[in-house]
C-alpha cells in the first residue's frame, strides 16, 4: 500500500458491513487495481496454470481471500489480504490493529539469511575433517557464490560457512553455507547452492555427502513485532492483568503454548498462503523455534508497563519472498501483494510478523473476556443458515436469531426457515 499513504489509508469504516462489491471498489482504489485485477480475483487460478503448479491435476480448492483493514505498522499503513477458512480470524486481526492505533507495531528484521546443510558421513576422523574443510573456508564460500545465480550481484549470495559434528548416534559431520536471499524465500537457491558444492567437499575429506537441502528452522532470518495497547481502550486493568495471566499460563504449560503460537500462526499463515508463500516452511520453523530451548513455548511475550497498559512483542524466524515460486505463478497471490504494496521480502515479513501479534491479542483478549466462542459463533451461524437452505436477506436474519437463543445448529436453522413460510 504505498501509493501515497494518504490515500492508501488502512481505516475503512464499516468495511465488515459492505457488500463485497462495495469492498472491491474501494479496494480497487485504495490498491490502484484494474478491472483486469478485480477479474483475476473472482476468476482464481487459471486450471492450466494449476496443472503446471502440482502434479495429476483434478481441480482446485479455493479458500476465502480476506482483507484485514486498520494496520499501521512503523508509520506506514496497510490492508493486509488473508487467505484462511477459519470464522472470525480476518475480523479479529482488524480489531487488534484498530485498538493499537494510532500508534500501531513497531517491527525490525534481520538479513534474509537462510541456511543450506550438507550432511558428511563415512568419515574415519570428523575432527580432521572439519579442520581440512575449515582451512579453504574462503575458498569453498567463493566458489559456492558461483552456484548462487544472480543474488551476489543483487547484494547477497553465500556470507558464510560453519562445520558442525555429530557423534551419535553416528558419527557425521555437517557443513552449514549461510545464504542471503534477498526478496526469495530461498528453497530453490539454498539447495542449488549444497547440491553444486557437496562433490568438492566430499573430495576434500574422503566422506560422502548424503543429505543436501536448507533448514527450515530460520533462526538467521528474524523478525520481531512489538505494540502496546492503552488499558482504557482494551477494557482496563482487569484485561490488562487477565492477558498477562494467560501468557504466563502458556509459559508454564506446553498444552497451552501450543494453542497460544496456533493463535499467531492464524494470522502469519493466511497472510502466507494469500502471498503464495510455503505455509508449511514458516510453520515449520516457527514450532521449531519455540521448543529450541527444550520446552516448547510461547512464540509472543505480554507484560504490563509502568504506566498499566500492556505491551506484546512477538520474535519468530519467517521466511517469506515476494519473488520466485507460487508467489509469481499464482495471479491472485500476485494480487495479493500489490495491495500490500510491500517492496521486499523483509517488509513482507515484518507485516506478517505485525498480523501475528495482533491476533495473538484479540485471542488472548477474548479469552480472559467473553470468550473465543461468541466471535466464531456469530460467523460460523451463518454458514449454518446457508447450510439449512437460507438464502438472500434469509441468511442474515437466520443467523441472528441462531446466535440470539444460543443454538447455533442445522436443525433450529430448518425450524426457522419453516416459520417464514
Amino acid at each position: 500500500m504505498r501509493k501515497g499513504d494518504e490515500m492508501m489509508g488502512s481505516q475503512i469504516s464499516g468495511f465488515y458491513k459492505m457488500s463485497i462489491e462495495e469492498r472491491l471498489k474501494i479496494i480497487k482504489e485504495k490498491a490502484g487495481l484494474s478491472e483486469e485485477d478485480l477479474k483475476s480475483l473472482a476468476d482464481g487460478l487459471p486450471l492450466k496454470t494449476a496443472d503446471m503448479m502440482v502434479e495429476n491435476l483434478i481441480g482446485e480448492l479455493q479458500v476465502p481471500l480476506g482483507i484485514a483493514a486498520h494496520f499501521r505498522v512503523n508509520g506506514r499503513d496497510y490492508l493486509i489480504p488473508m487467505a484462511t477458512e477459519e470464522a472470525s480470524v480476518v475480523a479479529a486481526a482488524s480489531h487488534a490493529a484498530k485498538l493499537a492505533l494510532p500508534e500501531g507495531f513497531q517491527t525490525s528484521s534481520t538479513r534474509p539469511v537462510m541456511r543450506g546443510q550438507i550432511q558428511i558421513v563415512d568419515l574415519k576422523d570428523t575432527d580432521s575433517a572439519s579442520k581440512t574443510i575449515l582451512a579453504s573456508k574462503k575458498e569453498l564460500i567463493e566458489q559456492a557464490n558461483r552456484l548462487a545465480g544472480s543474488l551476489p550481484a543483487l547484494g547477497g549470495g553465500v556470507i558464510d560457512m560453519t562445520v558442525k559434528s555429530f557423534q551419535a548416534p553416528k558419527k557425521m559431520l555437517i557443513v552449514e553455507f549461510f545464504i542471503d536471499c534477498r526478496d526469495a524465500m530461498g528453497a530453490n537457491a539454498v539447495d542449488m547452492v549444497v547440491e553444486g558444492i557437496a562433490p568438492e567437499i566430499e573430495s576434500m575429506v574422503k566422506g560422502r555427502a548424503l543429505l543436501k537441502i536448507l533448514s527450515n528452522l530460520a533462526t538467521e532470518r528474524m523478525v520481531k513485532a512489538k505494540v502496546t495497547y492503552k488499558s482504557g481502550s482494551i477494557g482496563g486493568p482487569s484485561v490488562v492483568a487477565g492477558v498477562v495471566d494467560a501468557y504466563n499460563f502458556a509459559v508454564a504449560d506446553p498444552y497451552r503454548a501450543a494453542t497460544n503460537n496456533k493463535g499467531i500462526m492464524n494470522g502469519i499463515s493466511a497472510i502466507a498462503l494469500a502471498t503464495g508463500n510455503d505455509t508449511r516452511a514458516v510453520e515449520a520453523g516457527a514450532h521449531a523455534f519455540a521448543s529450541l530451548t527444550g520446552k516448547y513455548m510461547p512464540l509472543s511475550k505480554w507484560w504490563k508497563d509502568k504506566n498499566g497498559d500492556i505491551v506484546g512483542e512477538l520474535e519468530m524466524p519467517l521466511a517469506v519472498g515476494i519473488v520466485g515460486g507460487a508467489t509469481k505463478t499464482h495471479p491472485v497471490a500476485q494480487l495479493a501483494l500489490k495491495i500490500l504494496g510491500v517492496k521486499s521480502a523483509t517488509e513482507l515479513a515484518e507485516v506478517a510478523c505485525a498480523l501475528g501479534l495482533a491476533q495473538n491479542f484479540a485471542a488472548l483478549r477474548a479469552l480472559v473476556t467473553e470468550g473465543i466462542q461468541k466471535g466464531h459463533m456469530e460467523l460460523h451461524a451463518r454458514n449454518v443458515a446457508v447450510m439449512a437452505g437460507a438464502s438472500g436477506d434469509q441468511i442474515e436474519t437466520v443467523a441472528e436469531m441462531l446466535v440470539k437463543e444460543k443454538n447455533v445448529k442445522v436443525s433450529r436453522a430448518k425450524e426457522i426457515l419453516l416459520g417464514f413460510q
